[in-house]
Protein backbone atom coordinates (compact mmCIF):
# COMPACT_ATOMS: atom_id res chain seq x y z
CA UNK A 1 0.00 0.00 0.00
CA UNK A 2 1.49 3.38 -0.87
CA UNK A 3 1.79 6.18 2.22
CA UNK A 4 -0.43 8.75 1.91
CA UNK A 5 -0.24 11.82 4.53
CA UNK A 6 -3.45 13.61 5.39
CA UNK A 7 -3.02 16.44 6.83
CA UNK A 8 -5.83 18.33 8.72
CA UNK A 9 -6.25 21.83 10.18
CA UNK A 10 -7.45 21.74 14.22
CA UNK A 11 -10.86 23.08 15.71
CA UNK A 12 -11.11 25.56 18.42
CA UNK A 13 -13.54 23.16 20.25
CA UNK A 14 -12.08 21.26 22.79
CA UNK A 15 -12.45 18.42 25.01
CA UNK A 16 -11.43 20.80 28.47
CA UNK A 17 -11.13 24.43 29.13
CA UNK A 18 -7.64 25.52 28.41
CA UNK A 19 -5.68 27.22 31.19
CA UNK A 20 -5.54 30.66 31.05
CA UNK A 21 -2.02 30.83 30.44
CA UNK A 22 -2.55 28.36 27.26
CA UNK A 23 -5.07 31.47 25.79
CA UNK A 24 -3.16 33.57 23.10
CA UNK A 25 -5.25 36.58 24.50
CA UNK A 26 -2.76 36.10 27.57
CA UNK A 27 0.74 36.34 25.81
CA UNK A 28 2.64 39.58 27.02
CA UNK A 29 3.14 42.16 24.14
CA UNK A 30 6.21 41.37 21.89
CA UNK A 31 7.14 40.69 18.62
CA UNK A 32 5.99 37.78 16.47
CA UNK A 33 9.33 35.73 18.09
CA UNK A 34 9.04 36.77 21.50
CA UNK A 35 5.21 35.99 21.87
CA UNK A 36 5.85 32.46 19.69
CA UNK A 37 8.72 31.52 22.20
CA UNK A 38 6.97 32.04 25.12
CA UNK A 39 3.48 30.29 23.69
CA UNK A 40 5.90 27.27 23.08
CA UNK A 41 7.36 27.56 26.33
CA UNK A 42 3.83 27.41 28.01
CA UNK A 43 2.78 23.98 25.85
CA UNK A 44 6.14 22.21 26.64
CA UNK A 45 5.52 22.99 30.61
CA UNK A 46 2.42 22.36 30.79
CA UNK A 47 2.76 18.96 28.41
CA UNK A 48 5.71 17.95 30.73
CA UNK A 49 3.38 18.75 34.19
CA UNK A 50 0.30 16.87 32.37
CA UNK A 51 2.30 14.07 31.17
CA UNK A 52 0.18 10.38 30.93
CA UNK A 53 -3.03 12.22 32.25
CA UNK A 54 -3.16 15.22 29.43
CA UNK A 55 -5.70 13.66 25.84
CA UNK A 56 -3.85 12.06 22.75
CA UNK A 57 -4.41 14.36 19.96
CA UNK A 58 -7.21 12.08 18.68
CA UNK A 59 -9.21 12.74 22.01
CA UNK A 60 -8.24 16.64 22.45
CA UNK A 61 -10.90 18.19 19.61
CA UNK A 62 -14.59 17.84 19.02
CA UNK A 63 -16.65 18.37 16.33
CA UNK A 64 -17.91 17.46 13.40
CA UNK A 65 -15.01 18.63 11.36
CA UNK A 66 -12.75 16.74 13.94
CA UNK A 67 -14.65 13.55 13.42
CA UNK A 68 -14.98 13.26 9.45
CA UNK A 69 -11.38 13.91 9.70
CA UNK A 70 -10.59 11.16 11.87
CA UNK A 71 -12.69 8.55 9.61
CA UNK A 72 -10.71 9.79 6.18
CA UNK A 73 -8.28 7.52 7.11
CA UNK A 74 -10.96 4.89 6.61
CA UNK A 75 -11.38 6.27 3.16
CA UNK A 76 -8.43 6.53 2.37
CA UNK A 77 -7.58 2.88 2.99
CA UNK A 78 -10.39 1.60 1.32
CA UNK A 79 -8.98 3.65 -1.54
CA UNK A 80 -5.79 1.55 -1.12
CA UNK A 81 -3.60 4.04 1.11
CA UNK A 82 -1.66 3.03 4.32
CA UNK A 83 -2.00 6.38 5.93
CA UNK A 84 -0.68 9.28 8.36
CA UNK A 85 -3.31 11.77 10.04
CA UNK A 86 -1.74 14.70 11.03
CA UNK A 87 -2.67 18.01 12.43
CA UNK A 88 -1.98 21.67 11.60
CA UNK A 89 -2.43 23.90 14.81
CA UNK A 90 -1.86 27.58 15.56
CA UNK A 91 -0.98 26.31 18.64
CA UNK A 92 1.20 23.00 18.06
CA UNK A 93 2.21 23.30 14.61
CA UNK A 94 2.15 20.11 12.31
CA UNK A 95 1.80 17.10 14.59
CA UNK A 96 1.10 13.20 14.13
CA UNK A 97 -2.16 12.07 15.60
CA UNK A 98 -1.53 8.83 16.04
CA UNK A 99 0.19 7.19 18.76
CA UNK A 100 -2.13 8.09 21.26
CA UNK A 101 0.91 8.73 23.45
CA UNK A 102 1.17 11.98 21.34
CA UNK A 103 -0.30 14.33 24.00
CA UNK A 104 -0.76 18.01 24.57
CA UNK A 105 -2.81 20.19 26.79
CA UNK A 106 -6.14 21.84 25.76
CA UNK A 107 -5.44 25.57 24.21
CA UNK A 108 -7.08 28.55 22.59
CA UNK A 109 -4.75 29.56 19.69
CA UNK A 110 -6.60 30.13 16.08
CA UNK A 111 -5.25 31.90 13.15
CA UNK A 112 -8.22 34.34 12.51
CA UNK A 113 -7.37 37.84 13.55
CA UNK A 114 -10.13 39.24 14.72
CA UNK A 115 -10.57 36.40 17.88
CA UNK A 116 -9.90 37.23 21.31
CA UNK A 117 -7.25 34.35 20.89
CA UNK A 118 -5.57 35.68 17.86
CA UNK A 119 -1.88 34.56 17.36
CA UNK A 120 -1.10 37.31 15.15
CA UNK A 121 -3.07 40.26 13.97
CA UNK A 122 -2.30 40.33 9.83
CA UNK A 123 -1.87 37.65 7.59
CA UNK A 124 2.24 38.17 7.37
CA UNK A 125 2.45 37.87 11.34
CA UNK A 126 0.78 34.60 10.85
CA UNK A 127 2.75 33.09 8.51
CA UNK A 128 5.77 34.16 10.67
CA UNK A 129 4.40 32.68 13.52
CA UNK A 130 3.82 29.39 11.32
CA UNK A 131 7.28 29.64 10.72
CA UNK A 132 8.90 29.81 14.46
CA UNK A 133 6.12 27.52 15.81
CA UNK A 134 7.04 24.78 13.07
CA UNK A 135 10.71 25.45 14.09
CA UNK A 136 10.28 24.87 17.88
CA UNK A 137 7.32 22.36 18.13
CA UNK A 138 6.33 21.11 15.21
CA UNK A 139 7.18 17.49 13.97
CA UNK A 140 7.32 17.93 10.37
CA UNK A 141 6.83 19.80 7.12
CA UNK A 142 4.79 19.30 4.30
CA UNK A 143 8.34 19.12 2.48
CA UNK A 144 8.84 16.08 4.40
CA UNK A 145 6.13 14.89 4.05
CA UNK A 146 5.54 15.39 0.73
CA UNK A 147 9.25 13.24 0.50
CA UNK A 148 7.49 9.99 1.73
CA UNK A 149 4.35 10.24 -1.06
CA UNK A 150 1.35 11.46 -1.74
CA UNK A 151 -0.24 14.30 0.43
CA UNK A 152 -3.93 14.87 0.80
CA UNK A 153 -4.49 18.44 3.03
CA UNK A 154 -7.71 19.98 3.69
CA UNK A 155 -7.24 22.97 5.00
CA UNK A 156 -8.97 26.62 5.40
CA UNK A 157 -8.15 30.03 3.61
CA UNK A 158 -6.60 31.10 6.72
CA UNK A 159 -4.86 28.31 7.69
CA UNK A 160 -3.23 28.21 3.89
CA UNK A 161 -2.65 31.62 3.88
CA UNK A 162 -0.27 31.15 7.18
CA UNK A 163 1.05 27.64 5.37
CA UNK A 164 1.58 28.73 1.95
CA UNK A 165 5.80 29.06 1.90
CA UNK A 166 5.63 25.15 3.05
CA UNK A 167 3.19 24.99 0.39
CA UNK A 168 5.13 26.18 -2.10
CA UNK A 169 7.85 24.10 -1.24
CA UNK A 170 6.16 21.07 -1.38
CA UNK A 171 4.62 21.51 -5.25
CA UNK A 172 8.21 22.73 -6.09
CA UNK A 173 8.76 18.35 -5.32
CA UNK A 174 6.78 17.84 -8.23
CA UNK A 175 4.91 15.04 -6.56
CA UNK A 176 1.65 14.26 -6.06
CA UNK A 177 -0.45 16.90 -4.01
CA UNK A 178 -3.97 17.45 -3.05
CA UNK A 179 -5.57 20.55 -1.75
CA UNK A 180 -8.95 20.88 -0.96
CA UNK A 181 -10.09 24.02 0.18
CA UNK A 182 -6.76 26.47 0.69
CA UNK A 183 -6.67 30.20 -0.18
CA UNK A 184 -5.44 30.59 -3.70
CA UNK A 185 -3.77 28.07 -6.54
CA UNK A 186 0.03 27.14 -5.56
CA UNK A 187 2.00 25.80 -8.35
CA UNK A 188 2.48 21.78 -7.86
CA UNK A 189 -0.51 21.43 -5.88
CA UNK A 190 -3.77 20.76 -7.30
CA UNK A 191 -6.81 22.60 -5.68
CA UNK A 192 -10.33 21.91 -5.29
CA UNK A 193 -12.02 24.85 -4.06
CA UNK A 194 -14.59 24.56 -1.30
CA UNK A 195 -18.33 24.34 -2.66
CA UNK A 196 -21.43 24.61 -0.60
CA UNK A 197 -23.36 23.56 -3.78
CA UNK A 198 -22.60 19.96 -2.86
CA UNK A 199 -22.87 20.14 0.74
CA UNK A 200 -27.18 18.71 0.24
CA UNK A 201 -25.11 15.55 -1.52
CA UNK A 202 -22.46 15.16 0.72
CA UNK A 203 -23.92 15.95 4.52
CA UNK A 204 -23.55 17.33 7.60
CA UNK A 205 -22.21 21.17 8.39
CA UNK A 206 -20.62 23.16 6.32
CA UNK A 207 -18.06 23.12 8.89
CA UNK A 208 -16.69 19.79 7.86
CA UNK A 209 -17.31 20.39 4.14
CA UNK A 210 -14.05 20.40 2.93
CA UNK A 211 -13.70 16.70 5.00
CA UNK A 212 -16.33 15.35 3.25
CA UNK A 213 -15.36 16.67 -0.11
CA UNK A 214 -11.90 15.04 0.55
CA UNK A 215 -13.66 11.51 1.34
CA UNK A 216 -15.67 11.67 -1.75
CA UNK A 217 -12.41 12.82 -3.74
CA UNK A 218 -10.59 9.51 -2.08
CA UNK A 219 -13.92 7.43 -3.17
CA UNK A 220 -13.90 8.67 -6.46
CA UNK A 221 -9.96 7.25 -6.59
CA UNK A 222 -9.49 5.59 -10.27
CA UNK A 223 -6.22 4.12 -10.25
CA UNK A 224 -4.22 4.33 -6.80
CA UNK A 225 -2.84 7.48 -7.83
CA UNK A 226 -4.19 10.75 -5.70
CA UNK A 227 -4.08 13.35 -8.53
CA UNK A 228 -4.55 11.46 -11.32
CA UNK A 229 -5.94 12.41 -15.15
CA UNK A 230 -8.78 9.87 -14.29
CA UNK A 231 -9.07 10.56 -10.47
CA UNK A 232 -9.41 14.29 -11.50
CA UNK A 233 -12.21 13.38 -14.22
CA UNK A 234 -14.24 11.01 -12.84
CA UNK A 235 -14.21 13.84 -9.41
CA UNK A 236 -14.72 17.06 -12.22
CA UNK A 237 -17.71 15.19 -13.27
CA UNK A 238 -19.46 13.96 -10.68
CA UNK A 239 -18.97 17.19 -8.86
CA UNK A 240 -20.40 19.14 -12.26
CA UNK A 241 -23.03 16.72 -12.18
CA UNK A 242 -23.99 16.48 -8.74
CA UNK A 243 -23.40 21.15 -7.01
CA UNK A 244 -26.71 22.52 -6.58
CA UNK A 245 -26.35 26.28 -6.32
CA UNK A 246 -27.24 27.42 -2.63
CA UNK A 247 -30.55 29.37 -1.97
CA UNK A 248 -30.51 31.11 1.34
CA UNK A 249 -34.30 32.15 2.82
CA UNK A 250 -33.39 34.35 5.56
CA UNK A 251 -35.39 37.37 7.03
CA UNK A 252 -34.22 40.95 6.24
CA UNK A 253 -32.80 43.16 9.43
CA UNK A 254 -33.05 46.62 9.88
CA UNK A 255 -30.14 48.31 11.14
CA UNK A 256 -30.93 48.97 14.79
CA UNK A 257 -31.37 45.24 15.22
CA UNK A 258 -28.25 44.19 13.34
CA UNK A 259 -27.01 46.68 16.07
CA UNK A 260 -29.03 45.09 18.94
CA UNK A 261 -27.83 41.71 17.90
CA UNK A 262 -23.97 42.94 17.89
CA UNK A 263 -24.39 44.42 20.84
CA UNK A 264 -25.74 41.11 22.86
CA UNK A 265 -23.24 38.69 21.00
CA UNK A 266 -20.32 40.59 21.85
CA UNK A 267 -21.49 40.65 25.86
CA UNK A 268 -22.22 37.16 26.19
CA UNK A 269 -18.87 36.53 23.90
CA UNK A 270 -16.21 38.89 24.50
CA UNK A 271 -13.58 39.05 21.97
CA UNK A 272 -15.57 37.32 19.43
CA UNK A 273 -14.66 37.76 16.04
CA UNK A 274 -16.52 39.95 13.34
CA UNK A 275 -16.91 37.21 10.96
CA UNK A 276 -18.05 34.57 13.72
CA UNK A 277 -21.19 36.96 14.59
CA UNK A 278 -21.71 37.20 10.89
CA UNK A 279 -21.89 33.74 10.62
CA UNK A 280 -23.63 32.86 13.76
CA UNK A 281 -26.66 35.94 12.45
CA UNK A 282 -27.06 33.74 9.23
CA UNK A 283 -27.33 30.81 10.94
CA UNK A 284 -30.17 32.06 12.72
CA UNK A 285 -32.32 32.53 9.78
CA UNK A 286 -31.03 36.07 9.55
CA UNK A 287 -29.65 38.25 6.40
CA UNK A 288 -27.49 40.81 6.74
CA UNK A 289 -25.01 41.72 3.43
CA UNK A 290 -21.58 41.23 4.33
CA UNK A 291 -19.93 44.78 3.99
CA UNK A 292 -23.14 46.68 5.34
CA UNK A 293 -22.70 44.33 8.38
CA UNK A 294 -18.90 45.08 8.42
CA UNK A 295 -20.02 48.84 8.87
CA UNK A 296 -22.45 48.36 11.51
CA UNK A 297 -20.11 46.26 13.27
CA UNK A 298 -17.14 48.87 13.09
CA UNK A 299 -19.90 51.66 14.21
CA UNK A 300 -21.32 49.64 17.36
CA UNK A 301 -18.17 48.89 18.44
CA UNK A 302 -16.18 52.29 17.68
CA UNK A 303 -13.91 51.03 15.38
CA UNK A 304 -12.96 53.37 12.32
Amino acid sequence: MRQLSLVVTCTDRKVDQPDPALSARNLPQGSVKQRSSNWQKRIQTATARGGSSLPSLAELYRGDHWTRSRRLVAAAASAGYKTQLWVASAGLGLQPVEPKTQTAPAYAATFSTRHADSVATSATENTQWWGHLQAGTGRSTLHELGQQGPVLMVLSEVYASAMEEELVTLGGLGGEALLIGGLREIPGVHRVRSDAGLSRALGGTLTSLNVRMAASWLEHSKDGMLTSPATQKAWSEWAAATTKPVKYNREPMSDEDVIVFIKRETAKLPGVSRTRLLRALRDDGKACEQSRFANLYKKTMGER
